[in-house]
Formats: C-alpha cells, sequence, structure tokens
C-alpha cells in the first residue's frame, strides 16, 4: 500500500429523532493509502452511506477522529451519488464545468479539461445534450466526469450504478477503471455487488448490519489493469464466494 492519506479511528455516529436513540456506526477503524481504491460492503442500513457523509465533512461524528495525512484542512472532495443529479438546465458540457466555474477557473481552461473529460468518458457526440436526452449510462458518465475534473484530493463513491440495468452497470465499472487508472486518487466506495467491489478495488471492507461495525478486511491482490474477463476465473470466484458467505453471516 502507498503512504497514508487518511485514518479513521474508532469512529461512532448516532441520530437523535422522535422516535429515540438511534446508533448507525460502532467502533469503526480503518486507513486509505494515497491511491487505494477502497470498497465498502454490507447489508442496507449498515451506515455505509452515513460513512461517507462523514468523511466528506457534511456530518459530524459522534465518537471517534477522522483525520488527513498531508492536509491541514479538509481535502477537495469530490462525491457521485446513487442517481445522477445532473441540473437539468445545463447541457452534460456545463454540467460537467460547473465545479471548475464555481473555482473560477479561466475560460480558456476550461475548455481545454472539459472537451479532454468528455471525450474520456465517451460523450463528445453528446456535449450538447441536456440531461432529459440522455440515459442512466450516460448520465452517470457525466456526473463521474464532474466529480473527477476538479481534480478532488478524494473520491467518495455511493453506489453509484445501483440504478443501472446489470450489463450498463459492468460497462460504467469499466469506465470508472479506464478514469481511475489516468489519476489514481483514493476512493471510498459504497457498493452491493461483490464482483462490482472485487472488479475495482484494492480492499473490501465488510460491515455487520446497524449498527455498523468493520467484520472483515479484505485486500485484493489481482493485478491490474483489470479486465472483465477476470470475473469468470477461479480465484475471482473462490473469493467472491468467501465474500459471498461473510454478507450472509452478518445479517443471520
Amino acid at each position: 500500500m502507498t503512504d497514508g492519506f487518511l485514518e479513521i479511528q474508532r469512529l461512532g455516529m448516532s441520530f437523535r429523532d422522535n422516535k429515540g436513540h438511534l446508533e448507525v456506526l460502532r467502533d469503526v477503524s480503518f486507513s486509505l493509502g494515497q491511491e487505494e481504491f477502497l470498497c465498502v460492503l454490507g447489508p442496507s442500513g449498515s451506515g455505509k452511506s452515513t460513512l461517507l457523509r462523514l468523511i466528506a465533512g457534511l456530518l459530524k461524528p459522534s465518537e471517534g477522529q477522522i483525520n488527513f495525512f498531508g492536509c491541514e484542512c479538509q481535502p477537495r472532495v469530490g462525491l457521485v451519488f446513487q442517481y445522477a443529479n445532473l441540473m437539468p438546465w445545463r447541457t452534460v458540457r456545463q454540467n460537467i464545468a460547473l465545479p471548475l466555474e464555481l473555482q473560477q477557473v479561466p475560460a480558456p481552461e476550461i475548455e481545454k479539461r472539459v472537451d479532454a473529460m468528455i471525450e474520456l468518458v465517451g460523450l463528445t457526440e453528446f456535449s450538447h445534450s441536456w440531461p432529459s436526452e440522455l440515459s442512466g449510462g450516460m448520465a452517470q458518465r457525466v456526473a463521474i466526469a464532474r466529480a473527477f475534473i476538479q481534480e478532488p484530493d478524494l473520491l467518495l463513491l455511493d453506489e453509484p450504478f445501483g440504478a443501472l440495468d446489470a450489463l450498463t452497470r459492468e460497462r460504467m465499472g469499466a469506465e470508472l477503471l479506464n478514469i481511475w487508472q489516468g489519476q489514481r486518487i483514493p476512493v471510498v466506495m459504497v457498493t452491493h455487488s461483490i464482483s462490482e467491489a472485487l472488479l475495482l478495488s484494492d480492499r473490501v471492507l465488510v460491515f455487520t448490519r446497524r449498527p455498523g461495525q468493520i467484520t472483515q478486511d479484505v485486500a485484493v491482490n489481482f493485478p491490474r489493469p483489470r479486465m472483465e474477463e477476470l470475473r469468470y476465473s477461479a480465484a475471482f470466484q473462490q473469493m467472491e464466494r468467501s465474500l459471498r458467505d461473510s454478507l450472509r453471516e452478518t445479517v443471520n
């Protein structure tokens, strides 16, 4: 693993509402390397999305610490959710350009970087299309491009392909790997797909059901770059079965 980027120590998160006290995360500790791709698996409601929001600084933990090495303040974070959340009044190009506009990047530099990113995600012929004219997979490509173009220090992905059909989901996984391979920033991705986690990540964390705790921290040592064919190898399928058994244990 490369030098450390993030360390989480004994993280806990609870919410209070009119029904009382709800503990979502308990005693969660792990680290993340500078170029590491980490996937988080676990039952629905186990606090995985809450974990991402805590890392992003959108929530304050009830217990524990989140430390970023080499950063005096909160790092620049790219967030991609299950739904693309594109602005319907902005074209593909304008949606991707938005983070750079907010950073007040000069217009010529915006044009150059948007051109490169649109080409990278394969949307050149749709650059002036409106979100309503895109398929779900295309819209999610725009969302990923918008997250990457700001050159974030950290990318957080919350089930980004969950709303897509199986074949589109596989293609999007390959797209994500292609983009990440070029930038190699640290990633934490929540997914419910074991196969997707093994194809994309360097490590997989397995969460228990709520309150979420880490029950396994599994290294994924398949060589990179990875291709779809890896899914059909004996070693991949054996690891997939092992993780599935682990997940079954968390819900029993």
